[in-house]
């Protein structure tokens, strides 16, 4: 009963021991939340500065001025005659109301304006600044083509059945005025040339056709092979060739037309 009494003391202080630590751990956590507490700004409270920090000073962003550029009216002012009638001054010199209520390929008269810093006279010679316009009644991508330039596709075949066509970026030209955009897109045939002349290749097909030397000439180097191992397939070959050739059926290898 002694030796029991003696070791029970002994035994709850090594079952103490632990949880005398968790506590201890415990109480060290809340004072490190305590302290976080104390030392953080509350809301609406500037931070507070160390010694060695200064306050940055801001100011309001202003903007740097930009670099001298051309006005609007300047850039169109250079292109547009002075003095001159106003009925006449180009496209981009004047502001007109258009209006599709008109009969197609008609005259029909609109109310224009020339723009500012552009100075032109009427049929009297005197200097005005609203004036009527007479134009045909058509939109832009249905004018001639002589009136608009459009942009050139050499990736096209030129000899080909069908022929083909290519998407093109056309403008029209200054001192045309017409209904719509004055940059539009449309599909053209293809037309270009590498320089080959049809009256050469027909000549070589005819002297020395039966070598392949007009197959050659148009940068056909396989179909000129085969002629010239063949001696132009006994002469019919070069026959064929003579009369596509001259039927202009075939053309330069890189798709482009004869000049």
């Amino acid at each position: 009963m002694a030796t029991v009494s003696q070791i029970w003391p002994f035994e709850r202080r090594r079952c103490l021991k632990p949880h005398g630590i968790i506590i201890l751990l415990f109480l060290d956590l809340c004072l490190q939340c305590v302290n976080g507490y104390l030392s953080s700004p509350r809301v609406g409270q500037e931070p507070p500065y160390s010694q060695d920090a200064q306050p940055v000073i801001t100011s309001p962003v202003v903007p740097a001025p930009s670099s001298a550029s051309p006005t609007d009216s300047d850039s169109y002012a250079s292109k547009c005659p002075s003095g001159g009638q106003c009925n006449r001054l180009p496209a981009d010199c004047i502001n007109c109301s258009y209006h599709h209520n008109c009969s197609y390929g008609k005259p029909a008269s609109f109310s224009c304006k020339a723009k500012r810093g552009v100075h032109c006279t009427g049929e009297s010679g005197q200097q005005q600044t609203n004036f009527s316009l007479s134009i045909t009644c058509q939109f832009c991508w249905q004018l001639d083509p002589s009136q608009y330039r459009c942009s050139n596709s050499t990736n096209c075949m030129t000899v080909a059945c069908p022929r083909k066509r290519y998407n093109a970026k056309c403008q029209v030209l200054d001192h045309v005025h017409c209904l719509g955009k004055r940059v539009f897109l449309k599909r053209l045939y293809c037309n270009w040339t590498g320089g080959y002349k049809w009256s050469t290749a027909l000549a070589l097909s005819i002297t020395l056709g039966g070598f392949g030397a007009d197959r050659f000439y148009l940068g056909q180097w396989r179909e000129g092979l085969g002629k010239l191992f063949s001696f132009g397939g006994l002469g019919i070959w070069t026959l064929i060739d003579v009369l596509l050739i001259g039927a202009s059926y075939v053309g330069p290898a890189d798709g482009s037309l004869y000049i």
